[in-house]
């Protein structure tokens, strides 16, 4: 009997919409049918309103179906959908659906097309390319290639990769880190926990190299306790990976040893600040460290230490395997390679988008989001999670650029990007940013701590119409404090939601 391959997605979001049941609902038809089937629950291929979304090996590639409650599944067996049948949820080949075919996938190239714990696929689909190349290498000709690339930080800050590698290979430590920031908490960001539980291998290996070229020999992943199922994806492949030496005490009979494990944050928005992160991960309450010293030079247990987020160490597989000068032809200027934009809200087709550097903002809203769910006009875009600008249309042609957004006061930040229409409060969504802060600020310096309490009152006032001119240069007096006063970028970046509203949508602030 012929086996057919079926894939259903056992990413998060496809879960929390029925894919479980819609994956049981195929295997008990395909059973009662007398039907050959092998089930994978790949990761999600990134287009969230498809899902649950199933796909179906055929001899002309794998047709999508979607989204397939589990009601429907009956359905799609009578129309013969094993081998690529019509429907009236049918897409046709995966492949060639616009959404996914106008991206460039390289740092998400195996998510949703392999099994994402299988080993066998991950080295199948070209996995741990990179980790052979490294294991030739001396360290400073790793961290050679990664600077050369021009990869840098996919967290927020964008400083470049090899600088901090670097920094790290030269500092003297009896032990130094690798930390993977993977407290992923901005509103509308999702790439982390989709590649952590769709391509968890990309991430193991990514790190491993990092400790080569630093000389790190011990790793920890500091996940958010509110990613289950990512935490589930990494501790299973770590264990794979430890049972076939890709990591330990000889990797791949290298003598190069590498220790990786996975530690849990309490849902805290400041531990994704890197030092608050390294309080946390010590045992202590998290809050944000002085600077000077830097973490290159002194972080984990006061040795040296790389932090980087996910996607960042994910993308150094594919430049080790390919090169530096293959990444650096994606993107513009000092934006190099591709970033995974992740497009939610009030949007038609959200879910993520890889692309190199340079389309636009309108590119990204309607090209790929197909414009507001609503049909209502888009009004503004919040870029960059909870602490990023809201850029209004006037600023939709902007390329997307770290220096470009950085000119008008806005920030690329993890590529999250919510989407309001017409119908948005502006003053509502500035009120928010300061109460957002009041919440998360850990207390350790007063213009956050303080200010951010002020700054709700004074958004309060100005609304309610008392004295409107004073309360606003007052706002924007508070504001220039908390970005020049505060420790931290957690103070330091609030006001630009705020101040963004301000100049573009004064009238919301009307009484």
């Amino acid at each position: 009997m012929s086996i057919t391959k079926i894939f259903v997605s056992g990413d998060a979001a496809a879960r929390g919409v029925g894919a479980d049941e819609t994956a049981a609902a195929i295997m008990a038809l395909a059973e009662t049918r007398g039907i050959g089937i092998q089930l994978v629950r790949n990761g999600s291929r990134g287009m969230l309103w498809l899902e649950p979304l199933i796909e179906v090996e055929t001899a002309m590639g794998r047709v999508a179906y979607g989204p397939v409650a589990s009601g429907e599944v009956a359905s799609l067996f009578e129309s013969g959908f094993i081998t690529g049948g019509a429907h009236r949820l049918a897409h046709g080949l995966t492949a060639e659906i616009p959404f996914l075919k106008n991206q460039e996938r390289l740092t998400f190239a195996r998510v949703g097309l392999t099994d994402p714990q299988s080993l066998q696929d991950y080295l199948q689909h070209g996995g741990n390319r990179g980790l052979a190349a490294a294991l030739k290498m001396q360290p400073a000709d790793i961290i050679k290639c990664v600077t050369d690339s021009g990869l840098r930080g996919r967290g927020g800050a964008a400083f470049p990769a090899g600088i901090k590698w670097k920094t790290v290979l030269g500092a003297s430590g009896a032990q130094k880190y690798i930390v993977c920031n993977a407290d992923e908490g901005d509103s509308g960001t999702f790439s982390d926990r989709m590649l952590m539980e769709g391509d968890p291998f990309v991430l193991i290996e990514g790190m491993t190299i990092a400790g080569l070229a630093t000389g790190a020999t011990r790793g920890y992943i500091y996940l958010r306790c509110e990613y289950p199922d990512a935490h589930r994806a990494l501790n299973a492949a770590i264990a794979t990976a430890y049972s076939n030496h890709y990591l330990g005490a000889d990797i791949q009979g290298s003598g190069r040893q590498f220790e990786l494990e996975v530690r849990l944050g309490a849902g805290a928005y400041i531990c994704g600040e890197e030092t608050s992160l390294l309080e946390s991960l010590e045992g202590k309450r998290g809050e944000i460290r002085f600077k000077p010293p830097l973490p290159a030079i002194e972080g984990l247990f006061g040795m040296p230490t790389v932090i980087n987020n996910v996607i960042t160490l994910a993308s150094v597989p594919i430049i080790l395997d390919r090169g530096a000068e293959f990444y650096r032809t994606f993107g513009m200027g000092r934006s190099r390679g591709t970033l995974p934009l992740q497009l939610a809200g009030n949007i038609k087709y959200g879910g993520l988008i890889e692309k190199a550097f340079g389309l636009t903002l309108r590119q990204v809203l309607y090209d790929f989001g197909g414009g507001a769910l609503s049909g209502r006009p888009i009004r503004a875009v919040q870029v960059g999670g909870p602490l990023g600008a809201y850029m209004p249309e006037s600023q939709f042609d902007t390329p997307l650029d770290y220096e470009t957004f950085a000119a008008l006061k806005a920030m690329l930040g993890h590529g999250g990007m919510v989407v309001f229409d017409d119908s948005v409060d502006m003053a509502a969504q500035a009120r928010y940013a300061m109460e957002f802060c009041t919440i998360e600020s850990c207390g350790k310096c007063t213009p956050c701590r303080i200010g951010s309490v002020r700054g709700v009152e004074v958004i309060d006032r100005l609304c309610a119409g008392e004295s409107p001119a004073k309360q606003e240069v007052l706002l924007r007096d508070l504001c220039e404090t908390m970005i020049h006063g505060s420790l931290c970028a957690m103070g330091g970046l609030t006001p630009y939601p705020v101040i963004s509203a301000l100049n573009h949508f004064p009238e919301d602030f009307t009484a």
